[in-house]
């Protein structure tokens, strides 16, 4: 009886709150979701709107504004290195899946994204991956970014 009482007042709380952040005036529930699902449509549709705004150019990298990447060999793995003036979204990700696509289990790892993208990881060879060298990794590492859409 008393957790289900703890987990009304915890929906109508979380209610609430999504009425709050929407803006609605809402009473009942299929109202408030209701509510809240025009409001992530509009929010979507800004985002739309602003992406359309900054054209192609700006969201993805010309050939110019490649970062640099530098990949060193170590004892049982790699020393990865990017830097690139601008962060761009998506161009962690983007290298953490060419890893993945390698087999490198990343060891050690710093990122920082503000400004400018900096990434300096140790990546070590899974142990049921063929052996692979530097090139083949910074290659990998620079297509993927370059597909970055």
């Amino acid at each position: 009886m008393d957790s289900r009482r703890r987990k009304k007042a915890s929906t109508q709380r979380k209610l609430q709150q999504l009425r709050s952040v929407t803006n609605s005036s809402a009473v009942n529930k299929a109202s408030i979701i209701v509510d809240a699902t025009r409001y992530i449509e509009e929010l979507k549709q800004k985002v739309d709107g602003l992406n359309s705004e900054l054209g192609p150019a700006e969201s993805s990298i010309s050939q110019d504004d490649l970062p640099m990447v530098t990949v060193e060999t170590l004892e049982r793995g790699f020393l990865i290195n990017v830097f690139s003036e601008r962060n761009c979204p998506g161009m962690l990700v983007a290298i953490l899946d060419a890893f993945e696509e390698l087999g490198l289990d990343v060891l050690d790892a710093r990122v920082s994204c503000e400004d400018t993208f900096q990434l300096e990881a140790v990546g070590g060879e899974s142990q049921e991956n063929e052996s692979i060298d530097a090139q083949v990794v910074k290659q990998a590492v620079m297509q993927a970014i370059q597909n970055m859409d």
